[in-house]
């Protein structure tokens, strides 16, 4: 039995609905960080299109929505830091000033894990402000950790990558943020 030329047309339109929302959700990611890069000197391009294209939810939210993945991002990140950190204070030859350094990261990144959570109830309550302070310390202590590796000559951070990546993902939702409150303003 054959379709009728209706369901054929019906399932063809509803073919280019799909192609188009999730074109438009691409955009959406595109366009929200090529105004994110070219605001924010702390927010590349690349690496705010490939981190938020690939949460699994992104094809299909909205700019809310991508706030909320971001804050996913960054729990993902600094509970994984921190878990890495744990990692290397096991090493048994580490330099003390090395161990030292790990071990305040070890802290700033336990104590980013519980601010975390009061940032996404924060920004899920539409508390922009407040979930702004808590990510603005999320970065701070992204910061913090790398400088205390900074602070000796000839010492290098194992963390710079993940940190510099915290710092990052904090930067695309706190501009997230600004448009959503220019938004409701």
């Amino acid at each position: 039995m054959r379709p009728s030329i209706s369901s054929a047309l019906l399932i063809t339109l509803f073919l280019l609905c799909f192609i188009h929302g999730a074109t438009s959700q691409e955009n959406l990611i595109r366009d929200s960080c090529r105004t994110f890069a070219k605001d924010d000197p702390n927010i590349n391009f690349n690496f705010c299109t490939t981190s938020l294209q690939a949460a699994p939810a992104s094809h299909c939210a909205a700019l809310r929505g991508l706030g909320t993945i971001s804050f996913r991002l960054i729990r993902y990140n600094v509970t994984d830091t921190r878990c890495m950190i744990r990692q290397l204070l096991k090493g048994k030859k580490l330099d003390p000033y090395v161990r030292q350094c790990l071990n305040d990261c070890f802290e700033l990144y336990s104590d980013a894990i519980d601010t975390m959570k009061q940032a996404m109830k924060a920004y899920n309550t539409k508390r922009f402000a407040d979930a702004n302070i808590e990510i603005s310390s999320i970065m701070d202590a992204a910061t913090t950790c790398e400088d205390g590796f900074n602070e000796r000559k000839g010492v290098l951070s194992p963390l710079t990558k993940r940190n510099n990546n915290t710092f990052e993902l904090s930067a695309i939702a706190l501009n997230v943020m600004r448009i959503l409150q220019t938004r409701s303003d």
